[in-house]
């Protein structure tokens, strides 16, 4: 268990740098539009999506790897990819309701989240 924290602390600290700096991307500082946090979801997106793939396919993948790298590195860069990961898997599960209903209530809530921490505060 402690070695497992280790990796997924490993990989998380990773993976928030690499979200610090690709935020500071010039050519992606243009504009109103929030064009950064856009393409690190979409990137933290396609890496889950690889990661998982691999870890699931025939030669497989260490688990403290994938824990290193989905569940640190992913989720220290961003969360959007688990939740991508999530909805895409219900979806192929054939899950259409709860799909929705995680898409939907995830969005709503999250926004209403900030919007209430920042009342708080």
């Amino acid at each position: 268990m402690l070695s497992n924290c280790l990796f997924v602390g490993l990989g998380g600290g990773a993976g928030a740098v690499c979200r610090y700096l690709a935020g500071m991307i010039p050519v992606l500082q243009r504009g109103a539009f929030p064009l950064p946090t856009l393409v690190i979801n979409f990137v933290g997106s396609f890496l889950i999506g690889l990661i998982a793939q691999r870890a699931g396919g025939a030669a497989g993948m260490d688990p403290h790897l994938v824990l290193l790298l989905k569940v640190g590195f992913c989720g220290g860069f961003t969360t959007f990819s688990t939740f991508s990961l999530e909805s895409l898997t219900l979806l192929e599960e054939g899950r259409l309701g709860l799909f929705t209903l995680y898409a939907v209530l995830s969005l709503i809530l999250c926004i209403a989240g900030v919007a209430l921490g920042k009342a708080v505060g």
